[in-house]
């Protein structure tokens, strides 16, 4: 390297191994198809856990109702996949809601809100928890009392 320096660059630089650049490729296609079939489980296990896997919704008055509810950001799926949550784990401010789950707080995006009028009573929230975090994807204010 140092002769290639002092000749200002005219000398011809050492070749690194040809092998060296089929074994770079072959790892990065090795990792990006581990992050794809991370990805694919990710979403497998958050599509299995959805509605009601032992059936205890099933003859609920409700269940049509909450079949049907869908916010901006789309179906909400079933009360089987929401989870109720106190009065003192929602609130709203400025015309802005956030939750408490796992003890953290999080803004509920404005396309997350269902704006029909709630049948059940109790707040509920749809939350989608990924290794990024929790997302809001359905969020029913209750009536506070």
């Amino acid at each position: 390297m140092t002769d290639w320096i002092e000749a200002g660059g005219r000398l011809a630089r050492p070749r690194s191994d040809p092998g060296s650049w089929a074994r770079l490729r072959a790892s990065r296609a090795t990792t990006s198809l581990c992050l794809g079939l991370v990805f694919l489980l990710v979403a497998a296990a958050h599509v299995a856990q959805a509605r009601d896997p032992d059936g205890r919704y099933a003859n609920s008055p409700l269940k049509q109702w909450f079949d049907g509810l869908r916010s901006g950001k789309g179906p909400c799926c079933s009360d089987a996949d929401g989870t109720a949550v106190s009065d003192v784990d929602w609130e709203s401010k400025d015309g802005h809601y956030r939750v408490r789950l796992d003890g953290e707080w999080i803004d509920v995006p404005d396309e997350a809100v269902i704006t029909e009028p709630n049948r059940a009573g109790r707040a509920m929230v749809w939350p989608i928890r990924s290794y990024m975090g929790i997302t809001i994807r359905c969020f029913m204010p209750g009536s506070m009392t």
